[in-house]
């Protein structure tokens, strides 16, 4: 997803937009996020225009929006509370069925923050808005970080540390092979919560090498271990093959702290739920 800018403070009180043309599904999500979040405002909107004249009332902290309105699309609405909230950042996350498809098109514009895939249920929503609201670390969370520049390795490190994550950094995908391996048909397996690697490394192997190991020769599928991959790569294409060999997502370098640390923590809090999520 685009590189968006975060730095704007949350109200004691959120106030939550969630835009969907089910009336029982924004009931639903509502529900969850007033049970996940407290003293939350929710701001139940039934379509583009209801949307829009609600952010001209008064501005909210974060919209979640179904891809498709009843009198318009998701991503007009992401346009609507660019122009709303002018200098204040405001997340956007559009929930639906298709997100996966859209992101590997590409076809997601820069006013879309982050996707959600709506079959993972709902209480899962939840966690992923609480990242952007309230993000909560997860105490020795083990990341296992692939990156062989000295400078990057340091800033991202400590962007991880920040969140109470502990970092293993090795700086190739061979070294991380090896790590993996050395876990592997043990009871500590697989070694690590969470892993992020960069694509392009020093060695015979790429970052998008090791993530088609962990999900074909070590058989992690992307809840037992997640994978972020990050890249400067704009192609499209090369984005596409990467969610294709199984990266659960991308983080765009350079990147931006809030960012990665609300798609690490999330990754790491859905992989600890139950697969009905």
């Amino acid at each position: 997803m685009p590189v968006q800018d975060f730095r704007h403070v949350v109200s004691a009180q959120p106030r939550i937009m969630v835009v969907d043309g089910s009336k029982l599904v924004r009931r639903l999500i509502g529900d969850v996020l007033r049970q996940a979040l407290a003293d939350v405002e929710i701001v139940e909107c039934g379509g583009l225009e209801e949307a829009r004249a609600a952010l001209a009332s008064a501005p909210v902290d974060l919209v979640s929006t179904s891809l498709l309105l009843p009198d318009g699309e998701g991503l007009h609405l992401a346009r609507a509370v660019r122009e709303a909230a002018g200098q204040r950042y405001v997340p956007v996350i559009v929930v639906s069925g298709d997100a996966q498809a859209h992101l590997e098109a590409r076809r997601f514009t820069e006013d879309i923050t982050d996707h959600f895939d709506k079959a993972l249920g709902h209480r899962a929503l939840a966690e992923f808005v609480r990242g952007y609201v309230h993000p909560a670390p997860i105490p020795d969370a083990h990341v296992l970080y692939v990156e062989d520049s000295r400078t990057v390795a340091l800033a991202t490190r400590r962007m991880l540390e920040t969140q109470q994550m502990r970092v293993t950094h090795v700086v190739s995908a061979e070294d991380a092979l090896a790590y993996l391996d050395a876990y592997r048909d043990t009871a500590g397996a697989p070694g690590a919560d969470l892993v992020l690697t960069d694509v392009y490394l020093k060695g015979e192997l790429s970052g998008h090498d090791l993530l088609r190991a962990i999900r074909r020769d070590f058989g992690y599928g992307k809840r037992r271990l997640p994978v972020l991959v990050m890249t400067g790569d704009g192609n499209r294409d090369n984005q596409i093959d990467l969610l294709h060999a199984g990266a659960n997502d991308l983080v765009v370098k350079p990147a931006e702290e809030r960012v990665l640390a609300t798609k690490a923590l999330f990754q790491l809090r859905l992989s600890a739920m139950p697969e009905s999520g």
